[in-house]
């Protein structure tokens, strides 16, 4: 206890700036928040226009982007500087950034100079320009949403206390330290053994059979829906295209796409071979953020750099050492949780909390949070249908209160689509039976020892061992099997069509 204890108390003095600063940006409006901010009216009007936006976007998006440029050019400052954006949207650098570079290929902002003096304006007559056009969705166009609990009901109303009026908090160890695998629970136990029961294969196959079986589905499933809650432009419809010619384009948004899908096939060809460790979880944060971040230095390696959250009192640890050690942990105990369910939200959960990497670290949560599905063999978690506000209020509860009440709801609600998609995947494509994979090359020779040498039944099977004793089953397949043995389907017992005709001609001789 005591080294968690000392270890907890560096983090808090390290961050200690970090939360002086959130608490500056955290302000409100007036006069009042001008002065003790001691800041310029310019970027005084910046934080206004953040702040506005904030309202309404939970996450940085190419719409918000789009906004915060027409309303900065409707204060008479229609050329602005990434900063500026950064500052407009309370937005991290990468992601400001990411969407400035998709929305100057997509023709809709326009970029002129070079280095510092780079500076970004809407395009001329562009639809853009018309704040109608830049509107979220109204909740009546969304899809059904979450029937929330009333726990998570509550942790929104806490959620619903201005950014200003919320203490700023750090990151707390024993959120994972206290946890036991097996006698914790994050999601209630009930919850996540119905889960785990209402998809899982019954047959024994190995590791990462369901995901193989609906890997094309998930492919395109889960790297959409998580691109979208990066505020990706893409459609369900655009990706499946860009899927198939399976060309790389030049915005970032395209690259996010094909680094998903290239991350989620390294899950279902690594996992089933080295399970769940701290260098796989690495070497996915490498595919996933390829040619996304600004260096190759920062792939796989655990952040070093200060990084802040926007929109929440939530600012992570700063310490690598602890962040080595807390990914370690995190990882550590997911090997020992036996339901894969509970399994997969504790690791998506807690990945996103402790935030490892430089960026992209709750894309990692997302697909990390299928490894312990694919090597139970439960139906992947693809988030299908999950809005932005909902997963961004999920995390929130986390961060600032580690309440969990609104991301078990979250999950549950998406794991069931999955359940219901997933499952009727599996149905149309059929389950390999476990007993004729077993028997597959005995019953291939005991075939071929029936129609071209003539033997019975039972003398193939005591030829080959493959007795009752010791291979149960085994002669009542090969039976039915010689029943249904024709010329059409002989090849997949290596028997040529003259053979197969000679024994059916003698009547099946067996």
């Amino acid at each position: 206890m005591g080294r968690h204890s000392a270890s907890f108390q560096t983090d808090q003095r390290v961050d200690e700036s970090s939360l002086r600063a959130h608490r500056q940006r955290a302000l409100g409006h007036g006069e009042s928040a001008q002065k003790s901010a001691g800041i310029c009216s310019i970027e005084y009007n910046l934080l206004i226009i953040g702040q506005i936006l904030s309202g309404y976007m939970r996450k940085v998006t190419s719409h918000g982007i789009l906004e915060a440029l027409w309303q900065l050019t409707q204060a008479g400052r229609p050329e602005v500087s990434s900063t500026d954006i950064i500052s407009a949207t309370q937005g991290s650098s990468a992601t400001v950034r990411r969407h400035l570079d998709a929305l100057c290929a997509s023709g809709k902002v326009v970029r002129s100079g070079h280095a510092r003096a780079t500076r970004y304006r809407l395009q001329a007559g562009s639809s853009a320009t018309e704040p109608a056009t830049l509107r979220m969705p109204a909740p009546t166009e969304a899809l059904p949403h979450v029937v929330w609990s009333p726990a998570a009901i509550a942790l929104g109303h806490k959620l619903d206390v201005p950014l200003a009026a919320r203490s700023p908090v750090t990151y707390r160890r024993e959120f994972v330290d206290s946890y036991v695998p097996n006698e914790s629970w994050l999601m209630s136990q009930a919850l996540a053994q119905e889960l785990y029961l209402s998809g899982r294969l019954r047959e024994q196959l190995p590791a990462g059979t369901y995901a193989r079986k609906v890997l094309e589905p998930l492919r395109i499933d889960l790297s959409w829906s998580s691109s979208c809650l990066e505020g990706n432009r893409y459609d369900l419809k655009a990706t499946e295209e860009l899927f198939a010619r399976g060309t790389a384009g030049s915005d970032a948004d395209t690259v996010m796409l094909l680094n998903h899908k290239a991350a989620i096939e390294y899950l279902v060809d690594a996992v089933p071979l080295q399970g769940l460790s701290t260098p796989l979880i690495r070497n996915l944060h490498a595919v996933l953020m390829q040619d996304l971040l600004a260096g190759t230095d920062a792939l796989g390696v655990i952040r070093k750099k200060v990084l802040n959250i926007s929109d929440t009192a939530y600012v992570p640890t700063q310490v690598p050492a602890i962040l080595q050690e807390m990914l370690d942990a995190i990882v550590d105990k997911v090997r020992h949780i036996k339901n894969p369910v509970e399994a997969a939200f504790f690791l998506w959960v807690n990945l996103a909390y402790l935030q490892p990497f430089d960026d992209g670290n709750k894309r990692i949560s997302r697909l990390a949070a299928n490894i312990p599905l694919m090597l139970y063999n439960c139906p992947p978690l693809s988030f299908l249908d999950v809005d932005q506000q909902s997963y961004a209020r999920a995390m929130l509860g986390v961060y600032e209160f580690r309440d969990v009440a609104l991301a078990v709801d979250l999950f549950a609600w998406t794991y069931r689509r999955s359940l219901k998609k997933y499952g009727a995947t599996m149905a149309s494509v059929g389950v390999p039976n476990p007993l004729r994979l077993r028997y597959r090359q005995g019953l291939t020779a005991a075939i071929g020892l029936v129609v071209r040498d003539r033997k019975s039944a039972q003398a193939a099977v005591d030829a080959l061992g493959l007795t009752e004793d010791q291979a149960p089953g085994f002669r009542a397949m090969l039976l039915d099997e010689l029943k249904k043995l024709e010329v059409f389907n002989c090849a997949r017992y290596g028997l040529t069509l003259l053979a197969v005709q000679a024994w059916i001609d003698a009547n099946r001789p067996h």
